[in-house]
């Protein structure tokens, strides 16, 4: 089934803002620091997202489904 270009539009959209967020999370993130540390000090001020998002968007492959998006965005243009 063919995704419709607003969707792939808007996925993409979505994959570029959890890469932010994990880029945030990464800059931050060392062994004696806790998830919910990061969260509260850094992640909700900037992003306003629960911590249940932050560790939807963590378990997402984000690199792996914005190459498919842009696969998909070629195969579309021919």
């Amino acid at each position: 089934m063919k995704t419709s270009k607003i969707k792939l539009g808007q996925r993409k959209a979505t994959l570029l803002r959890y890469k932010a967020i994990v880029d945030v999370y990464n800059l931050h993130k060392q062994l004696d620091v806790p998830t919910t540390v990061i969260h509260r000090k850094f992640i909700y001020p900037q992003f306003f997202i629960s911590i249940r998002t932050l560790n939807t968007i963590l378990s997402t492959s984000i690199t792996k489904e914005l190459a498919e998006i842009e696969r998909q965005n070629s195969i579309n243009k021919v």
